[in-house]
This record gives C-alpha cells, sequence and structure tokens, in this order.
C-alpha cells in the first residue's frame, strides 16, 4: 500500500499524454499547494503533450521539528550540509517513487520521456531519484535544494563513470536563509565533476521560495526536453 498522500496532477490540454513531469513539493507542504504555487506563478504551466503530477509526501516524524509529525519525503538529522543522511528514511520513499515512475511506465510513458523535479527537499528527492533510481530519465529539476556532504548520490555517480546520465537544472536564491547558496553550488558542481552536464542559475534578491522568472525556467526546460513526438 502506498505511503503517499492525495496525488495531485495537471492534465496535458491535448488528447493524449506522451511525457510526464513529476514535481515534488518542499517538506512541510502538499502536492495541491505545490501546484497552486506554481500556477500563481506562470498562470499557464501545462503542456499539450504532458501530464503534470504533484505527489503529496507521507506523513511521518520529522527530526528538524523536533519529531513533530510533518508531510515530508524523508527525515534528516538537521537541514545542513554537514550532517550524514538518514539513508533508511530515503530507501523507504525510493520504493514510492519508483511505483510512481512505475505506473507511467505501464501507461506507456517510458522513463526517457518523464522529467523529475522539486522544491527544496522536493529537488533532493530529485535528485536521488534521477542520479540513483532511474537514470534513464529524461532529466532533472531542483529550486532551492541541496544535497548533504557525503552523499549517497555522489558515490553513486562515481560508480556510474561511461554512462549518460540526465541532464540538470539547477535554481537558487542569492538571499536563501534556510538552504545557504554555497550548499547548492557545492551539489551542483560536484554531480558535475562526476559527469552531470547542466545550468545553475541564481535568482537576485530571492529568498527560500519560487519565483516567477526561476519557474519559467523550469518550464522552457520541460520543452526543451520533452518536446512533442
Amino acid at each position: 500500500m502506498s505511503r503517499l498522500g492525495a496525488l495531485h496532477l495537471t492534465q496535458c490540454t491535448g488528447q493524449k499524454h506522451t511525457g510526464t513531469v513529476i514535481f515534488f513539493h518542499g517538506s512541510g507542504s502538499c502536492g495541491a499547494d505545490m501546484k497552486e504555487w506554481v500556477r500563481l506563478m506562470v498562470a499557464n504551466f501545462s503542456f499539450p503533450h504532458i501530464k503534470v503530477l504533484y505527489p503529496t509526501a507521507p506523513l511521518q516524524a520529522y527530526t528538524p521539528a523536533g519529531g513533530q509529525m510533518s508531510n515530508v519525503w524523508f527525515d534528516r538529522a538537521d537541514i545542513n550540509i554537514n550532517v550524514p543522511e538518514k539513508l533508511q528514511s530515503i530507501a523507504q520513499i525510493e520504493t514510492e517513487v519508483k511505483n510512481l515512475i512505475k505506473k507511467e511506465n505501464d501507461a506507456g510513458i517510458p522513463s526517457n520521456r518523464i522529467i523529475i523535479g522539486g522544491f527544496s527537499m522536493g529537488g533532493a528527492l530529485a535528485l536521488h531519484s534521477a542520479y540513483r533510481w532511474d537514470r534513464n530519465i529524461a532529466a532533472a529539476f531542483a529550486f532551492s535544494s541541496f544535497l548533504n556532504d557525503n552523499s549517497c548520490v555522489y558515490d553513486e555517480v562515481k560508480q556510474a563513470k561511461g554512462i549518460k546520465l540526465p541532464p540538470l537544472l539547477q535554481i537558487h536564491g542569492d538571499i536563501d536563509d534556510l538552504v545557504d547558496l554555497s550548499w547548492a553550488k557545492d551539489t551542483f558542481n560536484l554531480l558535475k565533476e562526476h559527469g552531470v552536464q547542466g545550468e545553475f542559475h541564481i535568482m537576485e534578491r530571492l529568498g527560500h521560495s519560487l519565483n516567477r522568472r526561476g519557474v519559467r525556467l523550469i518550464k522552457d526546460w520541460i520543452e526543451k526536453h520533452l518536446p512533442e513526438i
């Protein structure tokens, strides 16, 4: 039985979708809020041939919130690049993400017609998804996100030397007071060292939030990597 909450989606505006985007929310949020937030940034965040999925994370105890129950993709010791990852918690959500991808595969959408991305913790989950769990996806994106130092993602992309990895769009505000810009830069540069190609965009005067310019960049990225077929 799935641990995920309600699955909100934006249907393609054409007759049948030939691609899928999975957009993960940040900690303590939900799929419906992520969908509405994106819509407020870019009113026409829809595509004639692409279905956009906004899953909701399972409700579980979250250590940075004092152990209170929260909708989070996985637990972590602290919101800090220097702490180790809670690998058992990440492994639990791995099953759910793989099931989401498999449902799309079973519906006729191959992994190379799927893009995975997210905001904050959702972006970190997208990086695990793209560079550990299904490297055949079309592309990934992460907004206001980072990976911990010594993340298992880095270990696995090192071992994937010679394998083509999904391209990455990473976006971050220059006054983010929750996830320091340097953490995001370190994440992007380490992934790049191990063969991940992509783009890193800094948003001026932006804190830990989406903005219109950034969401437009995501929309362009989706259209580039999931063209109509």
